[in-house]
């Protein structure tokens, strides 16, 4: 099947930059959306790949941390951006990208102390990293995220929307209750279909994000068409469900790993994941530099447990 335009792209126009924070707010429960002033990063990051993210001046924690690269921006203006315009911060070139967004779910030092940052802070970013989405040609291409997983997958479903209007676009996100869900308008803007799935019911589809897929399929939103394919972010067991369901109806689907990472380039090997070779015997992998994202059917689910 011909691949789309959307090439993996490796790590080769990281930089290290000094960013300034533009705005930083909490936006759904424990979880905080940050915007920074940095236009080498803006420019060159491509859907799926990340940042490895450091509070300058720290030692606890001392380590940068790793955030997807949730959307980019050149103008405050711009009708998805969440933020009002403001003349000070309006960028020379208005058609230059400038600004990253990025999103995070309180869990630990570094994001609790990252909550404290305001609009002037500077943060250290090394980026971007990783290879991000590499999907075939499709008539229909479905992303599926749980927890804090939407951070990975919206670039690459507005860039398929821009590139090829034709291609439909559905967005499937589950959670455990809807105050989990935090400007779930941003894929509406970029012209996504929206469905929502929560455990208690409190919004969308009550169930697993498979139960909601199971639904849309049983709709006939989702068809057993070969031109159909996924593309994945979330909690490593809802990744697995997700791969093995496009897996019994043959649909492509690559995954975002959300491995811990302590150096972002390959040195550490903290992040390796089992990735299955062409023989079915597995290897570890890499999740910074040979990932983030891989093809669903090629890892070993049941090592990663």
């Amino acid at each position: 099947m011909p691949t789309s335009s959307l090439q993996q792209c490796s790590s080769a126009s990281a930089g290290y930059h000094q960013a300034t924070i533009v705005a930083h707010e909490q936006i759904a429960e424990a979880t905080w959306r940050l915007r920074v002033d940095c236009p080498p990063l803006a420019a060159s990051a491509r859907p799926g790949q990340f940042a490895m993210v450091r509070i300058p001046n720290r030692h606890d924690p001392l380590l940068a941390r790793p955030l997807a690269v949730y959307d980019v921006f050149g103008d405050l203006t711009e009708p998805t951006c969440w933020l009002p315009p403001t003349p000070a911060a309006a960028p020379a070139s208005p058609n230059a990208l400038r600004y990253a967004d990025f999103i995070y779910a309180v869990a630990g030092k570094f994001t609790t102390a990252t909550t404290t940052l305001r609009p002037g802070d500077t943060l250290t970013l090394w980026g971007p990293l990783g290879n991000g989405f590499s999907l075939p040609t499709v008539d229909h291409l479905v992303l599926v995220a749980g927890g804090i997983g939407q951070t990975a997958v919206l670039m690459l479903g507005r860039h398929l929307r821009l590139t090829a209007p034709a291609t439909r676009v559905t967005f499937c996100w589950g959670a455990r209750h809807g105050e989990l869900f935090g400007h779930v308008e941003d894929f509406r803007a970029a012209g996504l279909d929206v469905q929502l799935a929560t455990l208690d019911g409190s919004a969308g589809t009550q169930g697993t994000v498979v139960d909601l897929l199971d639904q849309l399929e049983a709709e006939g939103s989702i068809t057993g068409s070969a031109t159909t394919a996924l593309a994945c972010c979330g909690p490593e067991r809802m990744m697995a469900a997700v791969s093995r369901w496009a897996g019994q109806r043959q649909f492509p689907c690559q995954v975002s790993l959300e491995t811990p990472m302590a150096c972002g380039i390959g040195i550490c090997f903290s992040c390796v994941a089992p990735v299955i070779d062409a023989e079915g015997n597995w290897d570890y992998r890499r999740t910074c530099v040979e990932g983030p994202v891989f093809e669903g059917s090629t890892i070993d689910w049941e090592a990663m447990e």
